[in-house]
């Protein structure tokens, strides 16, 4: 059976290419049994002729850019998925930690700046520090839903583009920066500018990565362009068409959400309003907001904090690399961890469980304990396993949708961005520069953080339990005509379960 092609008028033909058949399955063969996620299957979501039919109405409707290369029959092996995921990987992924690198680089090299005397130079204590950061992190979190919103309208082709383009500019302006005012400037225009950034990639990236894939990418940070072909990209852009078949089928049997919108669809406020409203989201927004409050103050002063201790410019700046190596080696492994298993909540509490036996030793040490303890303790502590990955993963799934995606990315983001606006005002300048008191709060939290975990896995657990019994009373005809008459959308459908 041939596939169905596209068209000019935008109908479905026969006659464009053979998508149906396996490609080399024999050759195929040992990588199909050892990656059993990989190669098509018989059974999926579209198996039905009548949910196909369904599902490519809603995709015309929503004018989804790749609705030529919709068709249930398309078959394919777990080489040719594999060969097209480490293009995927390729060609966009490392783009995008280059273009992640660049945001967080301008981000956080001012917490190595100030161990070299800068808040003495420009007239400013560590309050005044705490308030330009605070001022940075409030015009981030401002500007992350209007600018997914703007970036959902023009499309992050463009949009991402200005954004690196205005923050660069910006950032150079650091270097005349003479006084407080100043500073306070340059972090909210800053703040303003990358705000929108996080939350568009991570939108974007469900466009070309299945669920169990998603968390894995986000660990190393990717983004793409809207389109396969560009000028740059070759004459027959990036993909061959067998493969830009795989890679939308693949897509859409995953999650058939993924085409319910198209990449220039604005989102309005009726929408916006109805996402907000979605309150079976927020239990990930709230532990957006608390998660990653405990390891932030010493990440933002570990330099500070060992230039107080008694070593040089030099060695506070050198000393902070090896728990910069060893934090992103465990934000590979807690992400894998979790794929490996399937398992979200209780993964993600690893973060904390790390964190707190190393802020209860900063809590109960002495004043005068021996600088290269508390070092090690610091070292220990910025080491932890970041879930952030997950986590995103995590919301990108459970929204259903990709309106929703849309703004529950943001929203997201905002929480953690409020979280972080918390944790930057831990450390004050009156409990330099063991920061006891604020030890003691962010022990709290940590305390807190893992408790919560157990209590949103618990949540989610207890909700597919009420939709399964829903489901479970109807009748085979009655959820069929669900299927297919229901106005519910996104997470509300009953046919949906949480992952957890």
């Amino acid at each position: 059976m041939q596939s169905a092609g596209k068209s000019e008028e935008g109908s479905y033909d026969s006659k464009n290419v053979d998508v149906s058949a396996p490609v080399d399955a024999d050759r195929g063969s040992t990588e199909d049994s050892a990656n059993e996620d990989y190669g098509s299957s018989d059974d999926h979501i579209f198996s039905d002729p009548v949910v196909a039919d369904r599902w490519r109405q809603i995709y015309e409707q929503a004018r989804y850019e790749n609705r030529h290369r919709f068709d249930p029959d398309c078959r394919w092996t777990a080489r040719e998925e594999t060969k097209l995921v480490r293009t995927i990987d390729w060609r966009i992924m490392i783009w995008a930690w280059v273009m992640f690198c660049s945001m967080d680089l301008h981000r956080r090299n001012i917490n190595r700046a100030i161990s070299d005397n800068m808040l003495e130079e420009i007239g400013m204590n560590t309050n005044d520090f705490n308030t330009g950061q605070t001022i940075f992190l409030l015009t981030f979190l401002a500007a992350e839903l209007p600018s997914g919103l703007i970036s959902k309208k023009l499309g992050a082709d463009r949009w991402i583009p200005t954004l690196i383009v205005g923050w660069s500019i910006v950032a150079g302006s650091q270097a005349f920066v003479r006084g407080k005012s100043g500073y306070f400037v340059i972090k909210a225009l800053l703040g303003l500018l990358m705000g929108g950034f996080i939350p568009d990639i991570v939108l974007w990236l469900t466009y070309f990565y299945k669920s169990t894939e998603l968390p894995t990418r986000l660990a190393v940070f990717w983004t793409a362009l809207s389109t396969t072909r560009h000028w740059f990209r070759g004459k027959n852009g990036w993909f061959t068409e067998r493969e830009e078949y795989i890679m939308v089928n693949r897509l859409l049997r995953d999650d058939p959400s993924k085409g319910d919108m198209n990449n220039r669809q604005a989102v309005g406020l009726a929408l916006l309003w109805k996402v907000l409203r979605e309150w079976e989201m927020w239990p990930l927004y709230i532990i957006g907001l608390f998660v990653y409050i405990p390891p932030a103050p010493a990440n933002t002063y570990l330099s500070y904090i060992l230039r107080q201790m008694g070593f040089s410019v030099f060695q506070a700046n050198l000393l902070a690399i090896p728990s910069q190596f060893i934090f992103a080696v465990n934000l590979l492994i807690i992400t894998w961890v979790s794929k490996k298993f399937r398992e979200r909540a209780l993964v993600s509490s690893i973060s904390n469980i790390w964190i707190f036996p190393w802020i209860l030793a900063l809590v109960v040490l002495p004043p005068d304990t021996n600088p290269w303890v508390r070092y090690a303790l610091l070292t220990g502590l910025l080491s932890y396993p970041y879930c952030h990955a997950i986590l995103v993963g995590w919301n990108a799934k459970n929204s259903n949708a990709v309106r929703t995606r849309a703004v529950s990315a943001a929203l997201y983001n905002m929480f953690v961005q409020a979280g972080n606006i918390a944790g930057t005002n831990i450390y004050r300048d009156g409990d330099k520069p063991l920061y006891y008191k604020g030890n003691k709060a962010l022990l709290a939290i940590t305390s807190f953080n893992i408790v919560l975990f157990y209590l949103v896995k618990a949540f989610y657990v207890w909700r597919n339990r009420v939709r399964d019994a829903k489901w479970n009373a109807m009748t085979a005809e009655e959820r069929e005509e669900y299927v297919l008459t229901t106005k519910d959308e996104g997470l509300r459908r009953l046919d949906f379960r949480f992952v957890h």
